[in-house]
C-alpha cells in the first residue's frame, strides 16, 4: 500500500477550512450549542489545521476550559504557560507518550505549532461553555517572555508581530 503525502490545500478543501482571524491557522467551526441570553453557546467544537510556514495557533489564552483532539498529521507542539511560571510543551499525536486529547485549563496561555520534521496536523477543540470572539486575548511576545524567561525562543516563534491582540479589534483601526 502506497502512502498518499496530502498536501495542506487538499485538507484545508477537503474540510472547508478559512483562514482564523487573529490567531492563526485554517479552521471551520462545526458544532455550535443553543445560546442563551448572553449570545453564548452551551457549547462549541472547530477543527482546525496548523502547518509549517506560519500555520501556527499564536499565543493566546481563553477564560474557560478548552479540550483539545488530534485527528491526523503530524505531532502538534503545545506550549502552555499556566499561571504558576512554569512552561511546558505538549505533544497531540498518535505515537506513545503523546496525547490524543488534552484539556487546557482557563487562563493558561497557549500556543500551537507543527513538530519539527512535521508539516501538517489536523486538530479539534472543544469548549463548554462555547466560545465568543471576546474571549480571545492574543498574548504579547515580550510581557510573557518577562514572565517566562526559560521558554523565551518558543514564546516568540509563537507570536505574530504587530496582529490584534482581540479577535473583535479592527485590524485596519
Amino acid at each position: 500500500m502506497a502512502i498518499v503525502d496530502t498536501t495542506v490545500a487538499e485538507v484545508a478543501r477537503q474540510y472547508g477550512l478559512e483562514p482564523l482571524p487573529v490567531e492563526g491557522g485554517l479552521f471551520r467551526r462545526t458544532w455550535a450549542g443553543p445560546v442563551d441570553g448572553t449570545g453564548r453557546p452551551a457549547g462549541s467544537a472547530i477543527i482546525a489545521l496548523f502547518a509549517t510556514g506560519g500555520l501556527f495557533s499564536a499565543m493566546h489564552r481563553l477564560p474557560i476550559d478548552e479540550v483539545w483532539h488530534f485527528y491526523r498529521g503530524d505531532p502538534l507542539e503545545l506550549l502552555l504557560l499556566p499561571e504558576n511560571g512554569e512552561a511546558h510543551v505538549e505533544i497531540l499525536g498518535h505515537a506513545a507518550g503523546q496525547h490524543i486529547q488534552l484539556t487546557v485549563p482557563a487562563g493558561t496561555w497557549m500556543g500551537a505549532q507543527v513538530a519539527p520534521g512535521g508539516h501538517w496536523s489536523l486538530c479539534g477543540t472543544t469548549m463548554a461553555p462555547g466560545f465568543v470572539p471576546d474571549d480571545y486575548e492574543g498574548g504579547d511576545a515580550e510581557e510573557l517572555v518577562a514572565r517566562y524567561p526559560s521558554a523565551a525562543d518558543r514564546i516568540r516563534a509563537l507570536c505574530r508581530p504587530g496582529a490584534g491582540r482581540r479577535m473583535t479589534e479592527d485590524p485596519d483601526a
